[in-house]
């Protein structure tokens, strides 16, 4: 193996350490938990006694204080190791913190950027080729997704399939169940001031998604505005893409 094959698999390597580093770090703190945990209980043994010995030499029973200085360096190795484990364990939630701070903000600025580029498209192209245009991706959209293929999700409130690119399902419901799920949490938001992702998908019959609590609308920033587009998939049946013309936003103060 020469040189550069061997730089560029250490390189791969640190790369995937890297990436995986909170992972790495949270499984090695909770080992490193166990392992303090064991390492004390194999002390108290030894521990016992010292304490026996400093007894019978005193002739006399030792204090809480005295029973510490006397066996405290049999438990300097539980110490080290379970400090090093809590270490760990911080170590991985600043990396993590840190990361979902920068996605925040990658994520504002995008949005920022998509709402700029929304609204220059209204001014230039007008209203109905910008909808033109919405459609055209929602259409490709559905057809990247092959939902013929899939499983669809009933939810119990419409028999109108629904596709949402956003979560990425294939679902049934209708415009109407759609529009009054709008309708209501917009109506909540007035009072609550936030809605978030999940509490959507809940009104209209699917299950939570792992960012949905991160994610929705603040009545600072707009209310929820759903936008549709109706196209035909491969075998023909009408199928509903969903879409937000105010996109739910990262929730940073959460």
């Amino acid at each position: 193996m020469d040189k550069k094959t061997i730089a560029k698999v250490l390189g791969s390597v640190a790369k995937a350490l890297k990436k995986h580093s909170p992972e790495l770090m949270t499984g090695i703190g909770i080992a490193g938990m166990i392992a303090a945990t064991v390492t004390a209980v194999k002390a108290t043994p030894k521990a016992i006694q010292l304490v026996d010995e400093k007894e019978i030499q005193d002739g006399k029973r030792l204090s809480t204080a005295e029973i510490v200085k006397t066996t405290w360096k049999c438990y300097v190795p539980a110490a080290v190791t379970g400090v090093c484990a809590i270490s760990c364990v911080i170590g991985a939630s600043a990396i993590n913190a840190r990361r979902n701070a920068a996605l925040a903000t990658a994520y504002a600025i995008s949005m920022t950027d998509l709402n700029a580029y929304k609204k220059k498209a209204l001014e230039v192209v007008g209203e109905k080729k910008e909808q033109a245009i919405r459609d055209a991706v929602a259409a490709e959209q559905l057809e990247k997704a092959h939902v013929e293929t899939r499983q669809i999700i009933f939810t119990g409130r419409g028999e109108t399939p629904c596709y949402d690119p956003l979560t990425d399902r294939y679902f049934k419901s209708d415009m109407e169940t759609l529009r009054k799920a709008e309708n209501t949490l917009n109506k909540r938001m007035c009072s609550e001031m936030t809605i978030t992702l999940n509490e959507f998908y809940t009104e209209i019959g699917l299950d939570e998604c792992q960012l949905g609590e991160r994610l929705g609308w603040d009545i600072a920033r707009g209310y929820i505005e759903l936008s549709f587009s109706s196209h035909l998939d491969v075998n023909g049946v009408p199928c509903i893409v969903l879409g937000h013309a105010n996109p739910p936003q990262y929730f940073d103060y959460i």
